[in-house]
């Protein structure tokens, strides 16, 4: 940014600090006078980013920027939501773009959303007209809490596994509890996929953090399989505490669902001294990819009801 001087500079200095650079011409011209802000915009040093806003600089828009552009530019009362609060919230995994903005419902549909620059990504704005002060995170650019955007990204995901995927993603990364997820679907009654978040969120209070782990109690629901007990903990033959992803303690079955991060020469070898650590206290131990589990759940389910039955458990008639 330009260093400016006289009257109102240090004033937008810490401004543009506060927002990455991005101002609206509101804020710019109330500090600093029009002919000043028209000026520098003229020279090149500041640059028109749509009608309304303006960066205090002239490069490319960082992706702080793209964030305080989107906000901005959808008007008053605007903050990040969804995927895109979650991500800034530090859950992994989430899809960069487009930006998610919630508004307030009563709100006039903002027209400069239509005309970014090409360095912006696009930005799909949602309305809400539940939008309590618990539900917004103290940040800059503001947010909805996490909570709030882990519920939202679910219902605003393209398909009911990535819907999953979310709340499992954020649970497993300790970003929060499924308890203060379903305290923000309590206080939503027509949040999308509610039903699907209710139930998955019951499944992982219930111990299921990954979605492999989910598509697993899903597959037993459906087969008519009795429901495992999730993520059970055990001690190994040298007294450490082991997490297994399922476990029939009646029949003494534990069944692991593996992900990618299983074919890892290391994680490979751990999982055989694990296996053989089951196996050497006489219960069974099944292990299933999870591309199988999606992908073939009949063949899993075949596998899981032999074993079951070899165990001794008898279905219901």
């Amino acid at each position: 940014m330009k260093v400016l001087s006289g009257d109102g500079a240090a004033a937008v200095e810490w401004a543009a600090f506060a927002q990455a650079g991005v101002l609206t011409t509101a804020q710019a011209t109330r500090l600093l006078s029009e002919g000043v802000v028209r000026g520098l915009v003229r020279s090149g040093c500041w640059r028109s980013l749509c009608r309304g806003i303006l960066l205090t600089g002239n490069g490319r828009l960082t992706r702080d920027q793209q964030l305080w552009l989107g906000v901005l530019a959808a008007g008053p009362g605007a903050v990040l939501a969804g995927p895109t609060a979650a991500a800034e919230a530090g859950v992994r995994g989430l899809r960069a773009e487009p930006l998610h903005v919630l508004v307030p419902a009563d709100r006039q549909a903002p027209t400069l959303l239509r005309r970014l620059p090409i360095d912006m990504p696009a930005v799909v704005l949602h309305r809400t007209s539940i939008l309590p002060g618990a539900h917004l995170q103290l940040a800059r650019p503001p947010r909805t809490t996490t909570a709030r955007a882990v519920v939202d990204a679910a219902g605003w995901a393209r398909g009911v596994e990535e819907a999953q995927l979310v709340l499992a993603s954020a649970c497993q990364q300790r970003r929060v509890l499924p308890e203060e997820l379903a305290e923000v679907v309590d206080v939503l009654p027509r949040a999308p996929r509610r039903r699907l978040i209710r139930r998955t969120l019951a499944d992982l209070a219930g111990g299921a953090e990954a979605l492999s782990e989910l598509n697993f109690l899903t597959l037993c629901r459906r087969y008519r399989l009795p429901e495992p007990d999730l993520q059970h903990h055990r001690r190994d033959a040298a007294g450490r505490r082991r997490w297994l992803d399922a476990y029939w303690r009646e029949w003494r079955l534990h069944v692991e669902v593996d992900g990618a991060h299983h074919m890892d020469v290391r994680q490979w070898a751990d999982d055989m001294r694990r296996q053989n650590d089951v196996w050497t206290t006489g219960d069974r131990i099944l292990r299933f990819p999870a591309w199988l589990v999606r992908a073939h759940p009949d063949e899993v389910a075949a596998t899981l009801r032999r074993a079951l039955r070899a165990a001794g458990w008898h279905p219901e008639k």
